[in-house]
């Protein structure tokens, strides 16, 4: 499954490089029904964690079974084991596990001793991504190209007693939200015998959390001995059902769609899982009358008005699509992608003027959106204002790891700018990153 059209509009669009290949670079995937889904079903887990509001989940491009961290504020979870997963719970006990990699404090000490042994670099755009995240910097993503894989795969992998160690603390963060742990057994049970396999055809969770059938009997025995309470999760089995069928509304085939959906057992979901089916055949009318009905059973949700604005706008209905986006972002007012959907809305609208605050206002939240600096580079042109449309150039270049062209609009935009300003900072920090990485 490939994913390179998938996500054209805003609540669709692949960002970031995210691994370290260099013939074959991941990248997240953005869509701000699915992050909002999956911060819900999150919530209980990382709440008993200690984590609650401080750790987002972000979706790789890729459908293998994977999830992983890189740092103390992010959990990455593959698209494929996103799809793969049959309950709420089951995706809720890996979100679990990576929480324990976090609490337990495997990450820190990775980090720590990879500092001792190596440089940065040596990670490649994997870290690069973790400190970008973490500073806020641009540029920082930039930095760490040209990653040997052995790194990062010493990186991201797991010892078996970090994994023996996570287990019991996932398990134990489930109980203490009422989540079964019997979903952690479910999950360890996808991979059990792929420890036979050879190593190229195992899936990469395997290779990162090696799994051995005494963590199994361990799981299973504390599972089938816990006497504890068990609540109902009617709120992150809505969501999940929720990111899992717009997941596959945009990557299976309309028709498949269109099949299934009847199987969804929540009208509003089908509904919306319909709506993106028809837009994909095209059949815009459709479309359009699903996510207005999706609408009239939840006429709140700024998610459905996201969507609705990405049907209208990839219909080239712009004008129509601004008043969609538009309250969206009065809906969500601090979400990114959609501060940064509604920006493009009145771009292609002709109003670039309107859409320059609200297109800074979305890089404020989130700068790791390669479309939104695009535009942001094109509202500045039109307003006359080079030296940001060269800036934001320059960012959108070193996200995507060109950094020999993100030099050359930085320097453009430091020539232009207010000598020590944060806008020229942020050009010459880009300046500073590419010249490190030719010295390599």
């Amino acid at each position: 499954m490939h994913l390179p059209r998938l996500f054209l509009a805003a609540a669709m669009s692949v960002m970031l490089v995210l691994t370290a290949l260099p013939a074959r670079a991941v990248s997240l995937v953005r869509d701000p029904d699915i992050e909002y889904a999956l911060a819900q079903v999150a919530q209980p887990v990382l709440s008993a964690a200690g984590l609650g509001g401080t750790v987002r989940i972000l979706v790789v491009n890729d459908d293998s079974l994977n999830a992983f961290v890189l740092d103390h504020h992010h959990i990455y979870i593959h698209l494929g084991m996103l799809m793969r997963m049959e309950e709420a719970g089951m995706l809720q006990a890996v979100i679990a596990h990576e929480a324990a990699h976090i609490r337990n404090g495997h990450i820190a000490r990775r980090i720590t001793n990879l500092g001792n042994a190596q440089s940065a670099a040596g990670l490649g755009t994997a870290l690069a991504i973790a400190v970008a995240a973490a500073t806020g910097n641009a540029a920082a993503a930039g930095i760490a190209l040209g990653a040997q894989t052995s790194a990062q795969r010493q990186f991201l992998a797991h010892t078996r007693a970090e994994e023996t160690s996570a287990d019991k603390s996932g398990v134990r963060f489930m109980t203490s939200a009422q989540i079964d742990p019997l979903y952690a057994v479910r999950v360890h049970e996808l991979f059990e015998g792929q420890e036979l396999l050879n190593i190229t055809r195992q899936d990469p969770y395997m290779r990162s959390h090696p799994l051995t059938r005494d963590r199994i009997r361990a799981m299973e025995a504390y599972a089938k001995s816990y006497k504890g309470k068990i609540s109902p999760q009617p709120e992150a089995d809505y969501w999940f059902t929720r990111a899992r069928s717009k997941a596959r509304a945009f990557t299976r085939a309309p028709n498949w769609t269109l099949r299934k959906s009847q199987s969804i057992p929540y009208e509003d979901v089908r509904l919306m899982a319909e709506a993106a089916a028809y837009h994909r055949l095209p059949d815009r009318d459709k479309a359009l009358a699903k996510i207005n009905a999706a609408l009239e059973l939840r006429p709140d949700d700024p998610y459905f008005y996201e969507l609705k604005g990405q049907i209208l706008s990839e219909s080239r209905r712009f004008q129509q699509a601004v008043p969609a986006y538009e309250r969206a972002a009065e809906l969500a007012p601090n979400n990114a992608l959609i501060l940064a959907g509604y920006g493009h809305a009145l771009l292609t609208a002709g109003q670039y003027k309107k859409a320059l605050p609200v297109l800074e206002s979305a890089r404020s939240r989130d700068f790791r959106n390669l479309r939104l600096l695009r535009d942001l580079g094109a509202a500045y042109a039109k307003d006359g204002q080079n030296g940001m449309a060269s800036l934001a150039t320059a960012e959108r270049y070193a996200l995507q790891g060109r950094l020999k062209d993100a030099e050359i609009h930085a320097k453009r935009a430091s020539a232009l700018l207010p000598t020590g300003s944060g806008a020229w900072r942020r050009a010459e920090d880009i300046v500073t990153a590419a010249k490190r990485a030719h010295k390599r």
